[in-house]
């Protein structure tokens, strides 16, 4: 017999609460980078050292690419974020961002003999908060509850009424 597990409405709450933070917080961050006409990966993308800093190289010795990559990231978070935040294709925004998010951890991950230019906010090792929010984007698309609270959701809602609405008329108006 199949277990049927369910979670409660407070670990649903708190997962829509975390999917809305994090969006918000990616949402924030592609806005940004859209706004200031300054902006460019290429400090990123120039501390890489690990096991992503050669290809990170590459896009920073072409003009076109880099370009075309700072035109991505922008773009792919501002949609991931509003994606999270209003629950419209959540599970696909939320494998983007994790995905995304690990990108950066694997540019510039707090492993031991690794120093960076750039100041970090705190101290880490192995485990930071770009590594976190990623994992965390995984649980996200894991539990839908973008199918219980978002728009995705009430589209859901509005289109299955609206179809046992249809049917309920074919089998009435065949009753007759």
């Amino acid at each position: 017999m199949k277990n049927i597990k369910t979670i409660s409405p407070l670990q649903t709450i708190t997962l829509i609460i975390l999917r809305i933070l994090i969006g918000w917080q990616i949402l924030f961050e592609g806005l940004s980078k859209l706004l200031d006409p300054n902006w460019s990966s290429f400090g990123f993308l120039n501390e890489s050292k690990w096991i992503l800093s050669g290809f990170s190289h590459w896009i920073i010795s072409n003009k076109d690419i880099l370009n075309w990559v700072d035109f991505l990231n922008t773009w792919g978070l501002i949609a991931i974020g509003l994606g999270l935040v209003l629950g419209v294709f959540c599970r696909i925004a939320a494998i983007s961002g994790a995905f995304l998010l690990f990108m950066y951890y694997l540019n510039n991950p707090p492993l031991i003999g690794m120093e960076y230019s750039i100041p970090s906010e705190g101290n880490y090792l192995i485990v930071n908060k770009t590594l976190i929010e990623s994992i965390s984007l995984v649980v996200i698309a894991v539990f839908s509850t973008h199918l219980n609270y978002g728009l995705e959701s009430l589209y859901y809602k509005f289109t299955t009424k609206r179809k046992v609405d249809e049917e309920e008329e074919v089998y009435y108006n065949e009753k007759k």
